[in-house]
């Protein structure tokens, strides 16, 4: 990979800030007194949770060199974040924890003042339906947590908290920048009385640094919270969000190879767009003395659209055997959630949380063939059940899912500063598919299966700022709507491969946080074995649970200190790996997971007017996404180091910054692949290929604070 840091200036730059973060938050969020509600979806100590669990506070992000949530995880959480389509939005972001590679989407939930928002298929979240403005803190919970959440909870959880409390809060932001990149933000919050109202809104365009690469994206969110007296309150939160974006495709050939800024021939003119409303509510009551009860619910529909004119030309029939490919394809999609759970405080008996679980969820989709397509089909494929099944063309898929789910939780004091903890939750979902395929007609399924999810712990505060816990834990995850389908062999059309098991996966863990005068670590170790994983085939072009075992071994840690009064640094960083336990790839690593991530940033005040901060991440050399039978022979990405830096300058309600993304101007993938890449004329085979991220730019954004 080429680069333009010298490896020297990159080693300087990340010394200097590993040995620099922001005192503000590093008390803020490692505090005695910090509370969080994503251990146990109660409010609770951080210090009583036996989990890793980092904070991003509101001042960390409005600090930060981001414009978008993906950004503010991978910047100041230390988390690995991938995108095929890149751009400053980073619209189609995925998080991966735990080191689940390919199949993050799936792995992580997102959640939303404890609600879910992760999609049923396996499309990214729309991160672009969440103002950052919006945000009071975003709660990053390491490990499995199905216990607690249920479905997908099994590499780590990201709550993203909107309810700010009372205090008013009124301001607007725009940052323009590189590549005619446009991003506003505003958040207007008062409260009268008992009732608080919260309007934020965001909009973000961008022309794209590739060709066929710009974005655009709107959101808006309307939060109402009543108090009740006490701690009881009940909330609505209506949100609006749509997003465009152009699709460039990969550049094929291995990373650095080709020319990054060019779309892939049969992507020119395609683009992606998807708009997303809902609602989420929810009630917390105080039950007397003993109990408290709280209930949530959400409902959410979501419309997607694909279109690739090039399938509508006539080169795109070139060749022997070519691809038979929708030029359009709609998705539509619901899914409502109801959640109760009931918080018993026992005293010297401890606590214990009782909860129920409904989700029912519904997806149809389907595909447009051109005239083009109709007609190379019938001259190149003949119909029967080794062509395609009738002409014109016509492909379409339903599926519903139908989840409940019942859990426990109970904390128990063993002795002073020694709590042990535990739970059970037991998941049963219903799954139905049907669909018509051009290859092989009519198909359908309907399957039912059940999950557990256990987990027990020790939490020993051993001294004040400081504690160790040990853990166990089963976590699962459900096969996504979309996984129940896989590609043709005959190329082009998607063909029904059936209704998979669940995955499970058992995981042991070590870790604590310590606090010495004004340092922090939190730091953990987690080994874990995985069965029945889901996992897509390069080679049969369909998912299936894997029949071997894989294993996955980790450190995570993330450091916290105030040096001086002036400069606050922070550092973090996770060792892992996973592989192949048994089977005919022993051994081999899981592709897409880099075994080195690497953070550091930093803020320095010159002046009560003036500061300056940066971050530098890196991200260690990984597998392209392939098949494992190729995995020996191919080489791997490599490695790069990303570094951002910003100037801020505050006078009266004003804040002016001046930021430089990518300064070292790296050129660097975060994705690749090897596999079958469709070429010019039906020039066909297999072939690297890769999703390059963007060069420098440069920012200048200006915020004013009407309080």
């Amino acid at each position: 990979m080429k680069q333009q840091f010298k490896q020297k200036q990159i080693n300087r730059i990340c010394i200097s800030l590993f040995l620099l973060s922001n005192a503000s938050f590093s008390y803020a969020q490692n505090a005695q007194s910090t509370v969080i509600v994503s251990g146990s979806r109660f409010e609770e100590n951080l210090n009583e949770v036996p989990a890793n669990v980092q904070v991003i506070t509101r001042e960390e992000i409005a600090e930060s060199t981001s414009n978008n949530i993906p950004d503010i995880l991978s910047q100041i959480g230390g988390l690995n974040v991938r995108n095929t389509n890149s751009g400053q939005l980073n619209l189609g972001a995925t998080i991966d924890m735990g080191g689940y590679g390919v199949t993050a989407n799936s792995t992580t939930l997102i959640l939303v003042d404890g609600q879910k928002i992760n999609p049923i298929d396996s499309s990214s979240v729309s991160w672009e339906s969440i103002p950052l403005d919006s945000i009071n803190r975003i709660e990053i919970l390491h490990g499995g947590a199905s216990v607690q959440y249920g479905n997908g909870a099994i590499g780590g959880v990201i709550n993203i908290i909107t309810n700010g409390g009372k205090r008013d809060l009124n301001q607007v932001s725009t940052s323009y920048g590189s590549f005619n990149t446009l991003v506003n933000n505003a958040i207007f919050r008062n409260t009268l009385e008992q009732t608080t109202l919260q309007l934020s809104a965001n909009t973000s365009n961008s022309n794209g640094w590739r060709q066929n690469s710009s974005a655009n994206a709107y959101a808006f969110d309307a939060k109402v919270t009543q108090a009740l007296g006490g701690k009881d309150n009940v909330y609505a939160d209506v949100f609006y969000s749509y997003s465009n974006q152009q699709n460039p495709g990969g550049v094929v050939g291995q990373v650095g190879q080709g020319n990054p800024q060019s779309a892939k021939f049969n992507n020119i003119g395609s683009g992606t767009g998807a708009n997303n409303t809902g609602i989420r509510a929810g009630l917390a009551k105080e039950l007397g003395s003993t109990f408290n009860l709280e209930v949530d619910g959400f409902y959410s529909n979501k419309n997607t659209f694909f279109n690739q004119p090039y399938y509508s030309t006539e080169a795109s029939g070139i060749g022997d055997y070519p691809y038979i490919s929708p030029s359009f394809t709609k998705f539509q999609g619901w899914q409502g959630n109801f959640t109760p759970r009931i918080k018993g405080d026992f005293g010297s008996f401890g606590t214990s949380i009782l909860g129920y679980e409904f989700n029912k969820a519904s997806q149809s989709s389907s595909n447009t063939y051109s005239a083009v397509m109709n007609q190379t089909a019938a001259n190149v494929y003949p119909p029967g059940p080794w062509g395609v099944a009738s002409l014109p063309l016509q492909g379409a898929a339903n599926a519903s899912l139908y989840n409940q789910s019942v859990y426990f939780i109970q904390k128990l004091p063993i002795t002073n500063g020694i709590e042990l903890n535990g739970g059970y939750r037991y998941q049963t979902q219903s799954a139905t598919a049907s669909g018509t395929d051009i290859w092989n007609g009519a198909a359908n399924d309907s399957q039912t299966y059940s999950a557990n999810a256990g987990d027990v712990a020790l939490n020993f505060r051993y001294l004040e700022g400081q504690r160790i816990y040990i853990k166990w834990n089963q976590s699962y995850r459900f096969p996504n709507v979309d996984e129940f389908w896989g590609w043709s062999k005959n190329g082009g059309g998607s063909t029904f491969g059936g209704i998979l098991k669940p995955q499970t996966a058992q995981t042991y863990e070590l870790g604590g946080n310590w606090q010495v005068l004004k340092s922090n670590l939190t730091a953990s170790i987690f080994s874990s074995v995985s069965q029945n994983e889901i996992m897509y085939n390069p080679s049969t072009f369909i998912n299936s649970n894997s029949p071997y075992d894989i294993n996955r071994n980790g450190v995570i840690f993330n450091a916290l200190t105030a040096l001086t009064p002036q400069l606050s640094v922070g550092a973090g960083g996770t060792v892992q790996h996973a592989f192949y336990a048994s089977g005919p790839y022993q051994n081999q690593s899981i592709p897409q997971l880099p075994n080195l991530l690497l953070n550091a940033r930093a803020t320095y005040t010159l002046t009560s007017n003036w500061s300056v901060g940066g971050v530098v991440n890196y991200v260690g050399n990984q597998h392209y996404d392939a098949s494992p039978v190729y995995y020996n022979s191919l080489a791997t990405m490599p490695s790069y180091t990303v570094a951002d830096i910003y100037t801020n300058y505050k006078f009266g309600n004003w804040d002016a910054r001046l930021t430089i993304k990518n300064v070292g101007n790296a050129q660097y993938s975060s994705y690749g692949g090897y596999g079958f890449v469709t070429g010019p004329n039906s020039n066909n085979a297999n072939n690297y290929f890769y999703y390059p991220n963007d060069p420098r730019s440069v920012f200048v954004s200006a915020k004013y604070s009407f309080n």
